[in-house]
């Protein structure tokens, strides 16, 4: 059985971000794999720009030529939130071992997450930098220096900031879906 880094997440939309993340994740020896799993709606929102169907197929074009990255349709094919941990036990009967990837952004409610408790028996954190934001020594760190967020990217679209083969696909939705709001 191998062991994975769980990189789940909205992407909405994905950006040159999160592929600087998956790239530094495969380079750590200790992972075998790299699962990328959307959500089909975040636990903590109300609601989703891109439908997640939309948001699941980019991340197939995007990431198809990857090596050891597999896209997980889990999330979405539930239609429903659902917390981490519900998704850690899935994989768990499927994998080894998990690293869980998380934004350091993430580390202020991380207590508030579901069973977070077990959670944290479960999962090896590994925590991606941003905005200067103290990692607790006990947790993994990746330095990603991408001043980006999905947040800022839907204001203002900038297709620089997007991955190919979508990146037209992806800027044109978000631009239409600005427009009409």
């Amino acid at each position: 059985m191998k062991t994975i880094a769980l990189f789940g997440g909205s992407f909405d939309p994905p950006h040159i971000g999160h592929e600087a993340i998956v790239k530094a994740l495969l380079n750590f020896k200790e992972i075998d794999e790299v699962v990328i799993m959307p959500t089909f709606l975040n636990p903590f929102k109300s609601s989703s720009h891109a439908p997640a169907d939309l948001r699941l197929r980019w991340l197939h074009a995007i990431f198809e030529n990857f090596e050891r990255v597999q896209i997980s349709s889990y999330e979405v094919d539930l239609q429903k939130k659902t917390p981490t941990i519900e998704s850690v036990k899935y994989l768990l009967t499927k994998y080894k071992k998990i690293y869980l990837v998380i934004g350091a952004d993430n580390l202020a409610t991380l207590a508030k997450w579901t069973e977070y408790d077990a959670l944290k028996e479960l999962v090896t954190f590994i925590v991606c930098t941003r905005d200067n934001i103290e990692i607790p020594l006990e947790m993994l760190q990746i330095k990603i220096d991408v001043p980006i967020s999905s947040t800022m990217l839907r204001e203002h679209i900038e297709i620089s900031k997007l991955i190919m083969p979508c990146a037209q696909e992806i800027q044109n939705y978000y631009t239409k879906e600005k427009n009409e709001r």
